[in-house]
């Protein structure tokens, strides 16, 4: 299963069945991570060990694992005796994700002209699955298959050292993908249409209208992200 599909599985909110329960620092790191993504603990929230040890049903010391993982990541800073605080998104964090991923897509949508065999036929399906997460309201599944959606085409290349950088970025980008869309409920279908087009650019061979649309499209969401663009 693609590195892609396995963190959309952990992020759906419905969740999954498994036969067998993880261990309680994965239940915790899951719970957090997964809360400060999809924006239920807000940059600025204070946890403490005992509210989350209550709310996943487990000791403080699995959250205490946990929440060493999750500051190593860099989405929480921890304070003896008082707890973790949700580290907000910063304007220089949006500047350099912003920065890496058009230096990242760019080059990668390039490298897709023309397109290699099933990738045309995998972005028809993210965008169709898409198109239906946000019809029904899940934003934070939406934001989820958008960063499919560019890794697919990123991974296309075949470069894993690539894929790999690219990947660090995900967290990050969901993050602020989740806090745009929910900021602009009105945008999402220019983010909608503007993937169309870059799948069009790509099934019909047009390496500029590719590169063009992705520079277009990664900038957009910088504006958004900085408060720019109304």
């Amino acid at each position: 299963m693609r590195t892609c599909c396995i963190y959309a599985v952990l992020m759906t909110s419905s969740g999954t069945v498994t036969s067998k329960q993880p261990p309680a620092a994965d239940r915790v790191y899951a719970h957090v991570k997964q809360s400060v993504l999809e924006r239920r603990y807000e940059g600025g929230t204070l946890l403490t060990e005992g509210e989350l040890a209550e709310a996943v049903g487990v000791s403080r010391t699995p959250v205490r694992e946990a929440l060493l993982r999750l500051e190593v990541e860099g989405l929480i800073k921890l304070y003896p005796k008082k707890g973790a605080l949700v580290l907000p998104v910063s304007a220089q964090e949006i500047a350099d994700v912003v920065e890496t991923r058009l230096l990242v897509e760019e080059h990668a949508a390039r490298k897709a002209v023309p397109a290699p065999a099933g990738l045309v036929e995998r972005l028809e399906a993210l965008l169709a699955k898409q198109h239906e997460q946000v019809a029904a309201g899940d934003l934070a599944a939406a934001a989820v298959t958008d960063r499919c959606f560019h890794a697919e085409i990123v991974r296309s290349g075949g470069n894993e050292i690539l894929s790999r950088l690219y990947d660090q970025l995900r967290d990050r980008q969901l993050r602020m993908g989740v806090a745009v869309l929910h900021s602009h409920p009105d945008r999402v279908a220019k983010t909608l249409a503007e993937h169309a087009e870059l799948l069009q650019a790509l099934r019909s061979g047009d390496e500029e209208a590719a590169v063009g649309v992705v520079h277009r499209h990664v900038s957009w969401f910088s504006h958004l992200a900085r408060g720019e663009v109304r």
